[in-house]
């Protein structure tokens, strides 16, 4: 088979991997990016840090592999934008990342046609997504050059294309979940009617071709990161889900061709084009996870992440209750008001009961998206798969399990994005490939079946939720 060059361009840093024809890893390099976080609820990255940071783990890991790389491909942020020159590819500002909520006020100008923007993209009405983003840009940045998200202008180093795949054209709010199109309508609701935008190509489209990485090798298999672990999972069929705890914590299910807009508070989205045929999936996310974590370790909570099996109380919360609605709460509740929450305390109360609290209520958060994922599919999850780093914290995937109810099997690699480009690359480069048969085979790491009983679960769940909607 093909040997791909993986780039999994995240919020914090850029992962470069090289898997060869038989599926192994020969080349692993990374890069940080660092996002400033703004008063006002801006959160941005630099574009000449982060552009920096995927030639400089794409050459290295090219370097440590030794082996010529057929295929370029990117996953990328999903929902995190810039203003750039078309002609030299030069940002015009920063990039604004997917967690800024300095758009609102743009939405909430928009509130009569919330209904609209649900029937025709399958999104909530939210300055999550990307257009909400990009009309902020317009009218308080600049009016020069274009403005897309961050594939779009990272795809035009590459290649000198001016593209976007369709799964993240399925993140704007823009672009019809049915016609795959841009929207005339909502893209005039948003003033963004006479903008230059990107060609949606399918994820199985070669789009260039690159001498960024050394010798010329073709550019294709593009995708959303969290689309990209579904892949990697082997999430292939309706109503399989996975969980990506990444800095936010990302549940998603796979629904097979049917768009169903939710009626859960989850949105829908292109899980990815393949063969002129679209599958699309179910998606939720939690906007704090290696986040709160963080916020843990900068209290002196925790000395860093691999701590938190170690300080968190083997004996459970001490009666803490913890909401870390620390950048506000995602689906299905869109409360970017709401603010974290530690209720419970008395002078018993130990460093480690907080930081297993806090677990707790990331646990929960996650747990009430598989709910709504259950009503939307109309059956419950037999399981979920999961990957990242706070996948290695036992007391949270122990957590996850025990309020879902249902086995957590944690996917054995780091690099659950990058291994599901790669499918995404192979079957880009070779038309007679199914995605099934592109995806690296692996088999689960832990399983974490659950310790609590139902009705234990479902009182706390209960007593969380209530909590929840006080943040």
């Amino acid at each position: 088979m093909t040997t791909v060059l993986a780039i999994d361009q995240g919020t914090s840093g850029t992962k470069a991997v090289v898997v060869d024809g038989d599926g192994r890893v020969r080349g692993l390099a990374e890069r940080p990016v660092h996002p400033e976080y703004l008063p006002g609820g801006g959160v941005e990255q630099d574009p000449a840090e982060l552009l920096g940071s995927v030639l400089g783990a794409g050459r290295a890991a090219v370097a440590q592999a030794g082996v010529p790389v057929d295929v370029v491909t990117l996953a990328n942020q999903g929902e995190t934008v810039l203003a750039w020159d078309p002609g030299d590819g030069r940002p015009l500002s920063s990039l604004v990342v997917w967690q800024d909520r300095r758009a609102q006020a743009l939405c909430d100008g928009l509130d009569a046609h919330r209904d609209l923007f649900a029937e025709r993209t399958g999104l909530v009405l939210d300055p999550y997504f990307s257009a909400p983003k990009l009309a902020w840009l317009r009218r308080n940045v600049t009016g020069d050059g274009v403005v897309t998200t961050s594939d779009s202008w990272l795809v035009h180093h590459l290649t000198g294309a001016f593209v976007t795949d369709a799964s993240t054209a399925s993140r704007s709010l823009v672009a019809g979940l049915d016609t795959g199109a841009w929207d005339p309508r909502l893209l005039e609701l948003f003033g963004l009617g006479g903008e230059p935008l990107p060609r949606i190509v399918a994820c199985d489209e070669i789009v260039g071709s690159t001498r960024a990485f050394g010798a010329a090798a073709a550019v294709g298999g593009l995708v959303v990161d969290q689309q990209a672990a579904l892949a990697g999972e082997g999430c292939l069929r309706p109503g399989e889900a996975k969980c990506t705890f990444g800095t936010g914590a990302f549940l998603l299910a796979n629904t097979g061709t049917a768009a169903a807009r939710s009626a859960a508070g989850l949105s829908t989205s292109v899980a990815w084009r393949l063969r002129e045929r679209t599958s699309y999936c179910l998606d939720g996310q939690v906007y704090t996870a290696a986040s709160a974590v963080r916020w843990m370790e900068n209290l002196g909570w925790i000395r860093g992440a691999a701590d938190l099996d170690e300080v968190a109380d083997p004996g459970g919360v001490g009666g803490v209750l913890a909401v870390p609605a620390l950048a506000g709460l995602g689906a299905p509740r869109w409360r970017p008001d709401a603010r974290a929450l530690l209720s419970g305390m008395t002078l018993a109360t130990t460093t480690g009961h907080l930081v297993a609290a806090v677990l707790q209520g990331i646990a929960a958060q996650v747990a009430e998206l598989g709910a709504a994922a259950e009503r939307d599919l109309g059956a419950p999850l037999t399981r979920l798969r999961v990957d990242g780093g706070l996948t290695r914290c036992r007391t949270l995937m122990q957590a996850v399990a025990d309020l879902m109810q249902v086995p957590i099997e944690v996917y054995p690699s780091e690099h659950a994005t990058a291994l599901g480009a790669v499918a995404l690359a192979r079957v880009a480069a070779d038309t007679g490939l199914s995605l099934a048969d592109a995806v690296v085979g692996w088999a689960p790491g832990p399983v974490y079946e659950p310790a609590w009983p139902a009705d234990r679960a479902t009182e706390f769940r209960a007593r969380w939720s209530a909590a929840a909607g006080t943040a």
